[in-house]
């Protein structure tokens, strides 16, 4: 599986989506899954990249978590901005990355991807819960590189 369209089908793609809408529901928090064929080197470096091209720095609370895969390389990363990254246990991120990791291993892409939203979406709500005034500020579509 090397090509990024092999990598979830359109139903998968359709559930992933839905559930980041779900996460965001009970949040102001953001979150985005990217997916690109390699990442050359570092996925977390990377990931760190990709969150700034996306423009997730510009939440208003800083509540940005990004979740990167590179298809080819066989590996992921995630990021949280700075507002939730000082939030969460010193190691909310492993843990989340654990999580993936167990459903990747297995071959289930999907399931690891809606995992590990679940996980940020959670760690968002507790942090960062909704009030009447939030909009969504990012698009909750699976960008691609």
């Amino acid at each position: 599986m090397s090509k990024i369209e092999d990598f979830l089908s359109a139903t998968e793609e359709q559930e992933i989506i839905e559930a980041i809408r779900l996460a965001e529901l009970n949040t102001s928090g953001e979150i985005r899954v990217h997916i690109e064929k390699t990442c050359n080197g570092n996925a977390s470096k990377r990931a760190l990249e990709v969150f700034y091209m996306l423009k997730m720095e510009n939440t208003k609370a800083q509540n940005g978590v990004i979740i990167y895969v590179a298809v080819e390389d066989k590996t992921f990363a995630i990021y949280g901005d700075k507002g939730i990254n000082d939030l969460v246990e010193a190691d909310f991120w492993d843990s989340t990355k654990n999580s993936i990791q167990q459903q990747f291993k297995k071959g289930n892409f999907k399931q690891g991807l809606v995992d590990g939203i679940t996980k940020a979406g959670n760690a968002l709500k507790h942090y960062f819960p909704y009030t009447k005034n939030d909009t969504n500020e990012l698009s909750n579509d699976i960008s691609k590189g």
